[in-house]
């Protein structure tokens, strides 16, 4: 890999307005869905298959609130109390929308877990949200 693709950490230069710890869930989820998505459409086209619709339908194995609602079940055993406690503001957060192909449970724990990889970019605890992504990786939630 060449270094100047690593040195594009930089491109994320925009701290939040406030502590990650002050942050209301439902923003963190925002931030942890966008930061998912992309290491996993990384993920994707890492691989062999660089054709759209095989991207979208192997990305969407791990993106969809069905997906991220199981990793996160599996997930729980190993967070830490913080983790855990984060993931509860994210589950118990009032969103005013709807899950489009989820039941409620699913949308809710997909937020929760999407809270979670928000509250970690944000705190810069980089090793361990990478340690949370490729857990996904290797989970393979669409099974």
């Amino acid at each position: 890999m060449s270094e100047s693709f690593h040195d594009a950490a930089n491109l994320f230069v925009f701290p939040p307005s406030k502590s990650p710890h002050l942050l209301n869930p439902l923003v963190l989820a925002y931030i942890g869905d966008a930061v998912y998505e992309v290491y996993i459409r990384q993920y994707v086209i890492s691989g062999a298959n660089h054709r759209p619709n095989h991207l979208h339908k192997a990305s969407t194995g791990y993106v969809s609130a069905k997906a991220q609602s199981k990793l996160l079940e599996a997930l729980m055993p190993m967070l830490s109390e913080e983790e855990v406690d984060m993931v509860k503001r994210g589950r118990n957060a009032k969103s005013g929308t709807t899950a489009k192909n989820a039941e409620v449970l699913e949308y809710r724990h997909s937020t929760a877990f999407e809270c979670l990889i928000g509250y970690l970019y944000y705190k810069q605890s980089f090793e361990r949200l990478k340690e949370i992504l490729d857990f996904a990786i290797a989970y393979k939630p669409n099974k």
